[in-house]
């Protein structure tokens, strides 16, 4: 049996162009449904949790320092702080945390 490397990547760009271009193709006109709009409103929020929770957790080398970053942008988040601020605050957090871990344990 082999293995043809081309078969591969033709059937990869197939089936990624047929999920691009099939909701073009087969919704013309404004959606109607509330649920399927609230839905689709949705939809770019979950797939970016979805994508870098994971990697909040577990990017650190302790990943109780992931997690306590991830609650403290929560908090921040919650009190208003901009972007900038929470990201370089978790930061902080995780390196903080890091260094203690690695000092006192």
């Amino acid at each position: 049996m082999t293995h043809n490397i081309y078969i591969y990547i033709f059937v990869a760009a197939a089936v990624s162009c047929l999920i691009r271009v099939l909701p073009l193709t087969l919704i013309r006109g404004r959606i109607k449904n509330k649920f399927l709009r609230s839905f689709l409103y949705y939809v770019p929020y979950v797939t970016l949790a979805v994508m870098t929770f994971p990697a909040i957790i577990t990017a650190p080398k302790v990943p109780l320092a992931g997690i306590l970053a991830l609650i403290t942008g929560i908090i921040a988040a919650w009190k208003g702080i901009n972007m900038m601020g929470i990201a370089a605050l978790c930061c902080g957090v995780v390196l903080i945390y890091e260094t203690a871990y690695i000092y006192f344990i």
